[in-house]
């Protein structure tokens, strides 16, 4: 690898809209580090991304509801790629029941916002050391959200695993906005490093995510599958804040389509995503 290739890492690369970003981020020339968790559909997309003369991809497996398992990916990671100039935490998903994982975590909340949360704190030393060789702007964190933030009005910090009325696409909304409180306390903590943050919502897109929801949000997908955008075409304003200029002049923001939106008023309470980072670091403090 030469000293001005880029290098990404891609959350949920296996499929969808990670895959595409995966795919044009390649095309741009840059490296790719793809983490997926299902085997068959890893070595296809890895097949699949390696195909194009040159493309630089690699795919490594892992569980991202299971903090130890985010914890050996990200150390994976680390030494395949010790500068690293993006990290797009696309990842995600809903599922129809509650489930608790062996960690103890409610599983959405673990793989959409606990993940996330913990990869890239293993991964801030080698973000770091792209920065301090790229510049500040250059070097990027980027959370993937969606507008379904907007139905929840706040953490739930006295039920963050749903105990009480346990509904698959409210617990996927919650941990939606867990991703935007996130990005602003991240974008604070990592200006002076140079490092820039963003959330983006991907739009609705045509995959096979609703396929694990439950009834009253699989009806609701449908209903607005009118709306559709491909993959491919969700996954260009992901990769557009990773690599283009623009996005690098502004940090902590929230965007779909390439323009900046306003985020629901929960999602921009500085002292809640203060106190989320806090509690964040205290639940993955053992991994």
């Amino acid at each position: 690898m030469s000293d001005t290739q880029r290098t990404a890492i891609v959350t949920g690369a296996s499929a969808g809209v990670g895959k595409e970003a995966a795919r044009a981020l390649l095309q741009q020339g840059w490296r790719v580090i793809g983490i997926g968790r299902d085997a068959a559909r890893c070595a296809a997309a890895e097949a699949d991304l390696r195909a194009d003369a040159g493309a630089d991809f690699t795919m490594l497996r892992a569980d991202l509801s299971s903090m130890a398992d985010t914890a050996r990916v990200a150390r994976e990671v680390a030494t395949l790629a010790p500068e690293i100039d993006a990290l797009l935490n696309n990842a995600g998903g809903v599922v129809a029941e509650r489930t608790i994982t062996p960690e103890g975590f409610e599983a959405t909340f673990a793989s959409n916002h606990l993940a996330p949360f913990l990869l890239t704190q293993k991964l801030l030393p080698n973000l770091r050391a792209a920065a301090a060789k790229r510049g500040p702007g250059a070097v990027r964190v980027i959370a993937v959200s969606s507008t379904g933030h907007e139905q929840s009005q706040g953490i739930q910090w006295d039920d963050l695993s749903f105990a009480n009325n346990f509904v698959g696409g409210a617990a996927y909304c919650h941990a939606k906005l867990a991703n935007i409180l996130f990005t602003r306390e991240l974008a604070r903590r990592v200006a002076d490093d140079g490092i820039v943050a963003h959330a983006m919502h991907p739009g609705v897109v045509a995959s096979n995510f609703a396929s694990h929801c439950d009834a009253p949000m699989q009806a609701y997908m449908e209903s607005i599958l009118d709306r559709s955008v491909t993959p491919a075409q969700a996954a260009d304003t992901l990769v557009w804040l990773a690599s283009a200029e623009e996005p690098g002049r502004s940090s902590g923001g929230y965007f779909h389509q390439r323009a900046e939106l306003t985020p629901s008023v929960a999602a921009q309470d500085d002292a809640q995503a203060l106190k989320l980072w806090q509690l964040s670091e205290a639940k993955v403090a053992g991994f």
